[in-house]
């Protein structure tokens, strides 16, 4: 089932392999330039998240 405009950037959590993990809006992965396999680091941000690129 498709997403509606008013909801397209809700999304669930599900458990892939023992971790958990959620999709991320094609519109964001296009805009970011997000590529398969590429690296990212996930940080706590108050009652939120921050995902950003990982540089070595």
């Amino acid at each position: 089932m498709r997403n509606t405009l008013k909801n397209k950037n809700i999304r669930k959590v599900y458990r892939k392999s023992g971790s958990y993990a959620i999709t991320l809006p094609i519109e964001i992965v296009k805009e970011l330039k997000i590529r398969e396999g590429q690296k990212l680091v996930v940080k706590k941000r108050g009652k939120g998240i921050l995902i950003s690129d990982w540089e070595k």
